[in-house]
């Protein structure tokens, strides 16, 4: 063989290898790419009767998340969809909406879908701006406002028309996810949730429940005491941001009835398995305090609202139940069907 024909032969054998290994490279960075655009999407849906397990891909947090359906009454038209949030437990335990009331069965005739996500302890269902060792990676404000809603539309066959509820500490994500997406909930009841959170009594509430209770850092949620993001997410320094949303806002007094005694001394939960009734007390006094000082900011921007002030009460189930009572019918008027 002569040597150029031999040379040429390695050049190509070379440049053939060289290719192979480009071509390789090529096809792996592509398919880590689409790993990462992978996008937000309904993975399973499992049903058991009227309730519907859906599992819920989000880009956001690359998790599935648990999203449970009550569907309504009549399965064959189209229904708005009533997000009914936890509290600090986030529906991962038994201080739950499901566990603690019997929402889901006043619910049960009226013509709405009721979701209610599952996970999320300690995160107020905000964007942290970056994970938590304990608590994750946590951007549930973009799940809420971004993710979720087409795809339960598409899914669920809904109308496209939204109203949300929550308690305690999503009784002030409830006001933050309206602020951030206005529009996307005809209406809003937040029940016994402290709307402000940039000052410094409003701050401890939101470290004693991130922290104190479920074991997370609130710098890593908005950052340290003079971060901005605080500000950015008040409710009542974006007040002007519910105008347009029908609001219902209720809170206690913190002084207790007989029955704020029994059910303490059962040791039943409230916001956490271990808040006791002197703690139930203050906690609900102090969200009193907040609640009356956001009807202040929007009694000011002439922004209108329904609110529930009751003489009694402390920081538990019962009075969220009937206030989710209370405020049905605003709701659903909200949401254009019967009460």
């Amino acid at each position: 063989m002569k040597l150029s024909a031999l040379r040429n032969r390695t050049a190509l054998r070379t440049a053939a290898v060289a290719l192979t290994a480009a071509l390789s490279a090529a096809l792996a960075v592509g398919t880590g790419s689409a790993d990462q655009d992978k996008a937000p999407a309904v993975t399973s849906v499992t049903k058991d009767g009227r309730t519907w397990h859906l599992k819920v891909y989000s880009a956001a947090m690359d998790k599935d998340i648990t999203v449970d359906v009550q569907r309504p009454v009549d399965e064959s038209q189209p229904a708005p969809n009533l997000y009914l949030l936890n509290g600090l437990d986030a529906g991962e335990g038994t201080a739950s909406w499901n566990a603690q009331t019997n929402a889901l069965g006043f619910l049960a005739d009226k013509q709405v879908n009721v979701i209610q996500p599952i996970g999320g302890r300690g995160s107020y269902y905000a964007d942290w701006q970056q994970s938590d060792p304990q608590l994750g990676l946590n951007k549930w404000q973009t799940f809420f406002t971004q993710e979720l809603p087409p795809l339960l539309d598409t899914t669920l066959g809904a109308t496209g028309v939204n109203a949300l509820a929550g308690l305690s500490t999503s009784g002030t994500s409830v006001l933050q996810l309206a602020e951030a997406k206005p529009g996307l909930w005809k209406s809003v009841a937040a029940y016994s949730g402290c709307a402000q959170i940039s000052d410094p009594m409003g701050r401890q509430f939101v470290k004693l429940a991130v922290e104190t209770w479920a074991g997370g850092n609130t710098n890593n949620m908005y950052g340290p005491a003079d971060s901005p993001l605080w500000a950015a997410n008040d409710p009542v320094v974006n007040a002007e941001k519910l105008r347009g949303t029908q609001l219902y806002i209720s809170s206690g007094s913190g002084i207790p009835l007989m029955r704020d005694v029994e059910y303490y001394t059962k040791s039943s939960p409230g916001i956490q398995g271990d808040v006791n009734l002197a703690l139930g007390m203050i906690i609900e006094g102090a969200v009193n305090s907040c609640t009356h000082n956001l009807q202040a900011k929007l009694d000011s921007l002439n922004i209108p609202a329904t609110y529930q002030f009751d003489p009694v009460g402390t920081h538990y189930w019962p009075y969220w139940e009937a206030a989710l009572h209370n405020s049905w019918p605003m709701m659903a008027a909200s949401m254009g069907i019967p009460a």
